[in-house]
């Protein structure tokens, strides 16, 4: 039952629950935007990244992806695909956090919106047909483009809309 109980504790931080989030930074003094280095894609909508020496979990605003690492929970359809293309664009590469109304969720995570060289991740999930919009108010800045572009994925049939 210990095993059980570790084993949960320790999915519950690598998926970014509980008190996995800050890793010591004051979120309300934290610029608009800055630089961050990503150890790690965790799934498709939250990332490991490396701000000013500290560790900290990123959830992207406005998207949400199918679960693969949420203790409890199956992996659900296209949850690897977003997190195969997750990895791909983010791991071990300079990302740009913008961020919101809110720096940090309940969960202790940043809340971003995540660029990459010319890429808008968040958007780009969306587009993919790899992440629904996920309205999370007061962040909410990019959330009619997040609609508008599950609506085009969607007619288009990709990825979520053509499989789940």
């Amino acid at each position: 039952m210990l095993g059980v109980v570790a084993l949960t504790a320790s999915l519950a931080l690598a998926a970014g629950c509980g008190s996995g989030g800050s890793g010591g930074l004051d979120p309300s003094s934290l610029p608009h935007a800055l630089r961050a280095r990503v150890v790690r894609a965790v799934d498709g909508d939250t990332a490991l990244v490396r701000v000013d020496g500290k560790v900290e979990y990123v959830r992207y605003i406005g998207v949400d992806t199918p679960e693969t690492v949420k203790p409890g929970t199956p992996v659900q359809c296209g949850g690897p695909e977003a997190s195969a293309y997750d990895h791909r664009v983010v791991d071990g590469r300079t990302v740009r956090l913008v961020f919101d109304r809110e720096r940090q969720d309940a969960y202790g995570r940043l809340l971003a919106y995540v660029h990459v060289g010319g890429r808008f991740v968040n958007a780009d999930l969306v587009r993919r047909g790899l992440a629904r919009p996920f309205r999370y108010a007061p962040n909410t800045a990019h959330a009619s483009l997040f609609t508008r572009l599950a609506d085009r994925a969607g007619r288009r049939g990709r990825g979520l809309w053509s499989r789940c």
